[in-house]
């Protein structure tokens, strides 16, 4: 090279030499190191555990959670975050922003408790009491969203304090109301992606995270696809013509054809859904007609609930009943209306199957590659399943049952023995933590 070019070459040199520097830095920079946020989640457990504790001594039905709201928006305030209250009536909405480029990762707990009386097997149980549906009631955290709660609380803590390496913004959902509301009343994630939550920013992906009380602690369960079932309640109205009760044949009896339309809706399951690929659920919780011995009532009212694992089944399931109930009637010169859905709907909650099999080292690095375990999928459903209609998502269920504690002598959720071993809290958090961090620092793009 001739000699009065050297210049040009060392200043491209420089400058290269430059940029791959600076281009390490951010990549350095960039990583999160495991060492720290593994710290930052033993420092925060006892926090999590207090909160927990605190809001299991203080439960509060849907809708109704303004304590609980109050405790986690000054907790998010306190670390900085944009704080959203009065989100679909009493949701809290934390959104923090990293230092970094990147995408929306929504993490979501809820907050409502049940109208259950709780028996007083630790120091912290609720004594709290209410009037639900007119009757005097305990009011208890027998599903584990009081844990929920904190442990995300505990995430945002760990995530805040690596924000400036931290890629993309983390949404944080605290919803009311999983359970349903007060009659009549809008309720949970429905109206949280109503009011916005999913747009606000818009959302890349979802996870959340529901304690089992029937799964061994530092076990995380899972499954790619339909999850939990859609569920929705029905009604049907019998129609017939009322007679004395000694003269049947003078009636058309609405109560003979409620019960054939009961045992012939047994059959959409039996044969009709494949049962080799997903399970289906039609069930009739009540009977209502008549109110005398001897008196054939004109119409019998009877309400249930269907549970489907796909949008195909649920289709299929919905249109068999609305067919078997009107043509069960007008075979014995009644009438008969299925309104399904009735009231309430909430659809399949679905495992984006991409970014479930992406997710699963994160997982695994949480609890450990043998703790990390795909089982069957539910028939009882949750409302995360709205999120999961504006993004793709991820469900996963949290052991909680104290090691060496047979299952099927445990209290199931929803009852007033329920429990949850808050060893299991740490395998949440972290959980929570690298889904959120590792899916920021990937940018994955999964299939919706």
């Amino acid at each position: 090279m001739h000699p009065g070019n050297t210049w040009p070459f060392l200043h491209f040199m420089k400058k290269t030499l430059l940029l791959v520097l600076l281009l390490c830095h951010i990549t350095a920079y960039s990583q999160i190191d495991s060492v720290t946020i593994n710290q930052l989640i033993a420092n925060v457990e006892k926090k999590v555990i207090a909160w927990r504790r605190d809001i299991h001594e203080h439960p509060e039905l849907g809708n109704q959670e303004v304590r609980t709201a109050a405790l986690i928006a000054r907790h998010l305030q306190q670390l900085g975050l944009e704080v959203k209250a009065g989100v679909a009536k009493t949701g809290v909405v934390g959104i923090l922003k990293g230092g970094l480029p990147g995408p929306v990762v929504a993490l979501r707990a809820d907050m409502d408790a049940l109208p259950v009386t709780e028996k007083p097997h630790v120091p912290f149980a609720s004594t709290v009491t209410t009037l639900y549906n007119n009757q005097q009631t305990g009011v208890m955290h027998a599903c584990g969203h009081d844990a929920h709660v904190a442990i995300l609380m505990g995430v945002a803590e760990v995530l805040s304090a690596v924000k400036k390496q931290l890629h993309g913004t983390v949404t944080f959902i605290f919803q009311p109301a999983e359970e349903g509301g007060p009659a009549g009343e809008e309720a949970g994630a429905k109206l949280m992606v109503k009011e916005g939550v999913m747009d606000h920013p818009k959302v890349d992906v979802v996870f959340g995270l529901h304690m089992a009380a029937l799964t061994e602690v530092g076990k995380i369960t899972y499954r790619p696809g339909g999850t939990m079932a859609s569920a929705c309640d029905m009604k049907i109205t019998v129609t017939g013509k009322s007679s004395h009760g000694a003269y049947p044949w003078a009636s058309v009896d609405p109560i003979v054809v409620a019960s054939q339309i009961v045992g012939n809706l047994q059959t959409i399951v039996s044969r009709n859904l494949n049962v080799t690929e997903n399970a289906g659920v039609v069930t009739i919780g009540s009977i209502n007609g008549g109110n005398r011995f001897n008196i054939i009532p004109e119409k019998v009212e009877m309400m249930g609930t269907v549970r489907a694992l796909s949008p195909e089944d649920e289709k299929m399931m919905y249109e068999k009943i609305r067919l078997i109930t009107a043509k069960t009637a007008e075979l014995n010169g009644a009438t008969a209306v299925a309104e399904v859905p009735y009231k309430i709907y909430n659809p399949v909650t679905w495992n984006d199957i991409t970014l479930t099999n992406t997710m699963l080292s994160s997982l695994r690095k949480s609890a450990g590659d043998t703790n990390v375990v795909m089982v069957p999928a539910q028939t009882i459903a949750e409302d995360f399943s709205w999120y999961a209609q504006k993004a793709p998502a991820l469900f996963i269920f949290l052991g909680a049952l104290p090691p060496g504690t047979d299952p099927k002598k445990a209290a199931p959720h929803h009852t007033a023995d329920f429990f949850i071993d808050e060893n299991s809290f740490k395998t949440g958090i972290k959980a929570m933590v690298n889904l959120a961090i590792d899916y920021t620092q990937t940018i994955t793009t999964p299939s919706h």
